[in-house]
């Protein structure tokens, strides 16, 4: 995938406003783009888009899994002369809520300002000139540009992730791939996994499914933006299927031999819980990959709120990644037995040298 190829599709994503059940216009770009790549899609009852590419590949499915919401705030309500209620839903401190922040209220993209905030909860008065029914407000950030190598927006968290699900599939439809590939791209993560949570308590993904979260996680020590897709072993709260993770690196390792300028890290990216646990918790085997996110939840240094980041070589290369990993579904159980294989030839090599001098 070219840089140019995925910053386009980012593009689209990121510069329609989105929040916690308010993704409505996002999704219709989603679909959009699916129409005019034929990759058929279907809303599901809860309105997370699942995407298909099944084009006669291993009976398995490799499913790809992100969302397309980011912290913003919901209106509760309209006062009488203008005046509107917002609660914030989303990870962000208490710390970087301060009277004067810009915002934008949705539908209308009307800018106004935080005020007065009411009591302990995230609730915030906004005043406006407008009559619009507003139903949500985002921050009144940059919604997309690239600098530097770096896409900066209001949401990388998680239009990045749902980008790469796209980018993926047209790659793959493209290159005529024999795979069994379905895309989630889900309502409501940062409220609880919402949209993730129905999908998995529902069975509406098969059992046997191979699924990979795919997020753009707050940089931490131990990876460093720039230097490749992570392979996220683990979040804040669960690690994640060893047999999984150990098929992607080895597809990491491959693809890396071939082609010099492919990078991939390792990390646990403990920052946050992600949508591979919630997966995990209801049976079904589950890895993530990421990339790594400059001022993640638009949490800058000293309390401001500013636009996030993440390299574009790197968001390349997690789509590099997975369509080759969507290839090699079909040599899974080959892939993930070779250090096995090698462990028990090293053990019988081990019991030969050990009973020589066991005396």
């Amino acid at each position: 995938m070219s840089p140019r190829s995925f910053s386009q599709i980012a593009a689209r994503l990121m510069r329609i406003p989105t929040a916690p059940g308010h993704e409505h216009a996002v999704r219709a770009e989603i679909e959009n783009i699916c129409n005019e790549n034929h990759l058929p899609f279907k809303r599901d009852r809860f309105g997370n888009v699942n995407v298909r590419l099944q084009t006669g590949g291993p009976k398995r499915p490799f499913v790809l899994a992100a969302h397309m919401d980011h912290p913003g705030f919901e209106v509760l309500r309209t006062k009488t002369g203008q005046r509107c209620l917002l609660r914030f839903q989303g990870g962000v401190g208490d710390s970087y809520f301060r009277p004067g922040i810009p915002v934008h209220l949705m539908p209308g993209n009307v800018h106004s300002k935080l005020s007065r905030r009411r009591g302990k909860e995230r609730v915030f008065e906004v005043t406006t000139s407008s009559n619009d029914p507003f139903k949500f407000a985002v921050w009144d950030l940059e919604p997309f540009a690239i600098r530097d190598g770096r896409i900066h927006g209001r949401a990388c968290d998680d239009l990045v992730g749902s980008a790469a699900i796209l980018a993926t599939m047209i790659e793959l439809r493209q290159r005529r791939a024999r795979v069994n590939v379905i895309g989630v791209i889900s309502r409501a993560e940062e409220i609880g996994f919402q949209g993730a949570l129905a999908i998995a308590a529902n069975g509406t993904l098969p059992r046997q499914s191979l699924i990979v979260s795919l997020e753009t996680s707050k940089e931490l020590p131990g990876v460093k933006m720039g230097n490749g897709v992570i392979l996220r072993i683990g979040d804040k709260t669960s690690i994640f299927d060893a047999a999984a993770m150990r098929f992607l690196a080895e597809v990491a390792t491959a693809l890396k031999n071939k082609r010099k300028s492919f990078q991939f890290q390792r990390g646990l990216m403990s920052g946050g819980t992600c949508e591979a646990t919630a997966y995990q918790e209801f049976g079904y085997q589950t890895a993530a990959v990421c990339v790594a996110l400059g001022n993640y939840h638009n949490c800058a240094p000293n309390n401001r709120i500013e636009a996030e980041y993440v390299s574009v070589a790197d968001a390349c290369g997690m789509v590099d990644l997975l369509a080759a990993a969507a290839i090699q579904m079909a040599n899974y159980d080959k892939l993930t037995s070779k250090l096995p294989n090698r462990l028990k030839k090293m053990a019988r090599a081990a019991s030969r040298t050990l009973r020589r001098t066991a005396d």
